[in-house]
This record gives structure tokens, sequence and C-alpha cells, in this order.
């Protein structure tokens, strides 16, 4: 393997059919090369798509893979769709800096099969909710795996981004190290705002070595049980990347060195899992046999050490509890209310998105920041709060 990779050969894609959506395609876009690899260059084209928006006031939903629309909560929204998928590929990795700089519509593939030569991957483990997801949804979406707890979530992945935003201005914020650069908070800033700031042209991130061994262990335990097996288990300095209980089974994933694995396993005990990735993979996609029908789903963010809401529920707990998911008939207004009286806040995904709302404080400051980027609230409005533009 080579000290680096300046850029990875990526697929042309057509115009999207039967949408109100750019017009050009990759052909249009201007390709560069290096090393006999090829990254497209759409910026000019998204651009220009921006500028008519501006001026006609017809707002853009931004569109990658289209695998986290669900997440969106302007459905109703009237806009034009502006398709990133044609500005893509791997600008540049450096498997011995942990870095790779990508465009915004690389598939998620790509980047992994990049990383996977090196024998590294994405610490935060996206979700793949359907073939398709692109870096830009990836970190627009801002959500992370099991492992987050134990290797961080999308923010502190993200080193740099090049932003269009909604004057059809670029900047680049951050850079390529981990340190107090000029615009690193602001590249952070876009790692969950779901586009609301504007188009995430060009991403750079910290990336991660694969561990030598991965192994899970179950204990057959309730839910009070868990929870406290958890907590313990948490504090000790074992190699542990997931934490998860469901349906009388706690599942406690370990990666590390084959020696430390070994020393771990024997200090967790339970047995040993067959589904091992699986199992971990299905939980990170939302495809359990849990999450599946038709009922009301739903995500709470809550302090490891909170208790569990009183509500009619069936549970699965991720994160080491900090993150528990909620199958309930309970209205909307109850799980909203149980999840701040808790300290933290609530998220249903189905049948249609539903969140805690913002404090005023807070509403006011995303609402000034929003306008700093997109003063013509032309982006993706709506898409966090409906009343936000």
């Amino acid at each position: 393997m080579g000290a680096s990779i300046r850029a990875r050969r990526c697929r042309r894609w057509p115009a999207a059919q039967n949408l109100a959506v750019c017009t050009f395609t990759a052909e249009r876009c201007r390709i560069q090369s290096w090393s006999g690899f090829e990254v497209t260059d759409c910026a000019h084209e998204l651009a220009e798509q921006i500028r008519a928006a501006e001026t006609s006031g017809r707002p853009l939903r931004i569109r990658g893979g289209d695998t986290r629309s669900f997440l969106r909560c302007d459905a109703s929204c009237d806009t034009e769709v502006l398709d990133v998928r044609p500005h893509q590929g791997v600008i540049a990795f450096e498997p011995a800096e942990l870095v790779l700089t990508a465009r915004g519509g690389t598939p998620l593939e790509e980047i992994e099969s990049t990383l996977a030569e090196a024998r590294q991957c994405l610490p935060f483990d996206p979700p793949r909710f359907a073939p398709g997801s692109t870096l830009g949804g990836a970190v627009a979406s801002g959500l992370a795996g099991p492992s987050r707890p134990w290797h961080g979530s999308v923010r502190d992945a993200v080193l740099g981004v090049t932003l269009l935003d909604g004057r059809a201005a670029s900047g680049h914020f951050g850079g390529q190290v981990m340190k107090n650069v000029a615009g690193y908070d602001v590249a952070r800033l876009n790692a969950g705002a779901m586009g609301a700031l504007g188009v995430l042209l060009d991403i750079s991130l910290r990336v991660a070595p694969v561990p030598e061994q991965r192994m899970t262990r179950v204990l057959e335990v309730g839910l009070a049980e868990a929870r406290a097996r958890m907590t313990a288990l948490a504090r000790r300095p074992l190699p542990i990347t997931g934490l998860a209980w469901e349906a009388g089974r706690l599942r406690v994933r370990l990666a590390g060195s084959e020696v430390g694995v070994a020393a771990a396993v024997a200090a967790v005990g339970g047995d040993a899992c067959e589904e091992n990735d699986s199992y971990w993979n299905d939980l990170r996609d939302v495809t359990l046999a849990f999450f599946a029908g038709e009922g009301p789903l739903w995500r709470l963010s809550l302090p490891v050490t909170a208790p569990q809401p009183d509500l009619a529920a069936n549970w699965l707990l991720d994160w080491g509890g900090a993150q528990r998911w909620c199958r309930t008939d309970a209205p909307a207004e109850t799980v909203l209310t149980a999840a701040k009286a808790l300290g933290g806040h609530a998220m249903r995904q189905r049948p249609t998105p539903a969140r805690s709302p913002l404090p005023p404080a807070m509403a006011g400051l995303q609402a000034r920041i929003k306008a700093v980027f997109d003063p013509g609230g032309i982006l993706n409005p709506g898409v966090l709060y409906p009343d936000l533009l």
C-alpha cells in the first residue's frame, strides 16, 4: 500500500428522472485526474442552481442517496431537488496520517472500499439504511453506529469541510489535522445539520485502524440487571465497542488485540454470540426484527444513569443505555415529555418524524446561524424543525 492515494475512480450518475432536479450530469462537470484516477467536480453547476433558486425564491432539497429522507420534518415542502451525487470521488487518502478527504456525493461503499485496502474504517460507523448512501448524507445526518460512546460521534471525526452556502458562495472550514484551526467549529457544526447550512462539497475525516479481532459475548439478563451491568462494564478498562440489550439478552462487543480481547472475554463472561458482526450491523442499520412493523418507533437519547421512562413500551437499549429505542402507542406528547423529564430528548422515526422542541434560546441561536449561511432560507427549509427556515 502506498503512502497516499490522491484520488479514486468514481461512477458517473445520470440525471434523476421524473423529478424537479438539476439538469446537469457528471458529464458536464470538470474531471480531475491524479495518477490515473478520476474525481468529478460539479461545484460550479451546483452553485448555478443555488444562485437560480435564490433569485426565484424557490427552495431546494439537497439530495444524495436519498436513504435518510424519513428523518426529514418537511416532507410536504414544495422544493426543487439539488442532486449532489455527480459531485463524487475520493480526493486524498493518507493511511499513515489516518485522514481521508472525499466529495460529498461519494457513495459510502466507495469510501469503505478505499479504507479497507489499508485495513482502516470510519470510526463512527454510519448507518446504511439502504444502498446508495453518500458520505455527505452520512455526515449531514450526524448518525453514528453502536460504537459511538467509545469511538466518538460523526462530529468528532470531521476535520474540515468545503461548504456551498445559500448564496452560492464556497468556503473551506477546518483542515486535515485535529487541532484548533480556523473554521474547525464551523466544519463540525455541519455534522447533524441535515444540509440546512449548505451543501457539503468536500469532507475531510479522521479514520481509524480496523481492530485485530472482534468478538461478542451474550448474557441472559433482564432489563434492570442489564442496565446495572452496562454501567459497571463501561467503567472498566475493557476494549468495549458495543453494549446493547434486547429481549432479555445483553450483548457486549469487544474489539482490539487478540490478547486484549481474550482477557476481556474472561472478565465479561457470558456465551459466544453466533451472529457477531451481523447483529451489530442490523442494529446500526435499524433492520433488526425489533424495528419491523408499522407501529410508532421512537429513539430516545438519555443520560446513561437516567431511569427507564414510565411508558408502556417494548425497549431496545444501545450505546450502553444512552440510546433507547422504544415501540409504544403512547401519545407523542407523552413520550416527548418523558424524555425531557429525564434530561434527554426523543425523536419519532415512524410513521412520521416528530422530535423534542428546542428551548427558546436554542431555537433563536439556530435561527441566527441559519440566517448567516442561508439568509434566503432556500436550503432544506424546515428539515430539522418545521418552523426553522
